[in-house]
């Protein structure tokens, strides 16, 4: 039996550690299509008129360290941005292509464009179809 799905690459990792984990003879695996996919990055945010300011610096400053990233990487199997903290990841997380892509591959990954509302409420609507099944 086969059953293919689309996941974000660390969420997946994350369930096949977990399949291996519990030995229950799942086999989950994450593969970029040949043709490209959509690029998967997380962004940290603070609202213009946050109260905390300085602590929120304080915090994305500490998860930055290299170390504190590099081990954030290893757990959440999930590449960062920063350079400095590569040779710190595991060389499972840091050598697995569908983590940190090589740079054929990561030219082949694009970021969706703001649409017109019209065009969106297409989107959703025919995505909606596919996962209803309808």
């Amino acid at each position: 039996d086969i059953c293919v799905a689309i996941g974000w690459a660390g969420d997946v990792w994350q369930a096949a550690n977990r399949a291996k984990e519990a030995k229950n003879g799942v086999n989950v695996s994450y593969y970029i299509p040949k043709e490209g996919a959509l690029a998967f990055f997380d962004v940290f945010a603070m609202p213009a008129d946050a109260k905390n300011k300085d602590e929120a610096y304080q915090f994305l400053n500490y998860l930055m360290r290299p170390d504190v990233i590099a081990h954030i990487s290893d757990h959440v199997y999930y590449a960062n941005g920063n350079k400095a903290s590569v040779p710190l990841v595991s060389e499972a997380i840091r050598n697995n292509p569908a983590i940190y892509p090589p740079a054929d591959v990561f030219a082949k990954l694009f970021t969706l464009k703001v649409q017109d509302p019209k065009i969106d409420r297409v989107r959703t609507r025919a995505w909606t179809k596919v996962k209803s099944g309808k």
